[in-house]
C-alpha cells in the first residue's frame, strides 16, 4: 500500500458521547477495519478521533461512527483531512 492509498482523518464527535462507551466503540470499530488512530475525550464533551488507514475503510469508519454505539446520541461529526503518518494501532488516549 502507498500513501497515495491512504488518508488520515482528524474527528470531534459532538453530542452524548461521553460516559457511553464512545471511544472504545471507536476502538473495536477502527480495530475491525485494520485501521490505526486514537479516540480521547476532550473537556467540552466532545471525543477528539485521529484515524489513518486504506481510504474505504476510513470511510466505513466514519459512515460508523456518524451513529455510534447504541448510548450514545451523535448531533455531528467535523471531519478535517491530514496527511498520513503511517499510524499503525488505534489506542484510548
Amino acid at each position: 500500500m502507498t500513501d497515495r492509498d491512504r488518508v488520515r482523518g482528524r474527528l470531534w464527535v459532538t453530542g452524548m458521547v461521553q460516559g457511553v462507551g464512545f471511544r472504545y466503540f471507536a476502538q473495536r470499530t477502527a480495530r475491525s477495519l485494520g485501521l490505526g488512530g486514537s479516540a480521547r475525550n476532550l473537556a467540552d464533551g466532545r471525543v477528539e478521533i485521529v484515524v489513518e488507514g486504506p481510504t474505504a475503510a476510513v470511510e466505513e469508519f466514519l459512515t460508523r461512527v456518524r451513529t455510534g454505539p447504541s448510548a450514545a446520541r451523535v448531533r455531528g461529526v467535523q471531519v478535517e483531512w491530514e496527511a498520513p503518518s503511517g499510524t499503525g494501532e488505534f489506542l484510548i488516549r
